[in-house]
């Protein structure tokens, strides 16, 4: 009886539901461990499904982790996306601010996406870095349309190697807080908001 209940219940997630399902199990496995050391049976074992409906979703393992991936980059650049008008440094805190809240309330989500640099697959690291690029692109933009500094950037050579280096120091800062670091969400949030105007500021 128990098992029919089961049986029905997943039959009444809907695709997408149930793709979301198996891309949270996911995020938090390949945030605990190794891309080489999960498997794609303990996956389908937590969600409740069978191999072979896994693979009706997601042909291979790659094809897996890469939509993990993909699926962390889309949340992360949605939260952090400017607002046409309001000023930059305004931007920037409140940015960091949903930014954290998410980092703090998916953290096996966050750590599986920043997994993916260090995975030996090319093409999930190709994933991982066109996320990068995204994120990179929106803060330029931002700043770009901002009075305070649109004109300077013109004429700075080295504000998209300053916002890629600002974006590595987040990463770390933010899996180091994760780890259990004293500083409260507003100290990181500060801490990351003053290094990157730091580097950009006229």
């Amino acid at each position: 009886m128990a098992a029919e209940q089961g049986a029905r219940a997943r039959r009444r997630l809907s695709t997408e539901e149930r793709r979301e399902e198996l891309l949270a199990v996911g995020a938090r496995l390949f945030s605990e461990s190794a891309y080489d050391d999960v498997w794609i049976e303990r996956v389908a074992e937590i969600a409740g499904v069978s191999r072979g409906l896994l693979y009706h979703y997601f042909p291979t393992k790659r094809d897996f982790f890469a939509a993990v991936v993909e699926r962390e980059s889309m949340r992360m650049l949605r939260m952090t996306a400017a607002v046409p008008g309001i000023p930059a440094r305004e931007q920037l805190t409140a940015g960091l601010d949903t930014f954290l809240e998410y980092v703090e309330a998916h953290a096996h989500g966050y750590r599986a996406f920043h997994r993916a640099d260090a995975a030996g697959d090319q093409a999930v690291r190709k994933v991982y870095q066109r996320a990068l690029a995204a994120q990179e692109r929106q803060i330029l933009a931002a700043l770009a349309a901002d009075p305070e500094f649109g004109a300077a950037l013109e004429t700075r050579p080295d504000t998209r190697l300053a916002v890629r280096g600002w974006l590595a120091f987040t990463t770390a800062v933010c899996l180091e807080w994760l780890r259990g670091s004293d500083l409260s969400r507003e100290q990181v949030r500060d801490l990351c908001a003053r290094a990157l105007l730091g580097v950009v500021a006229p």
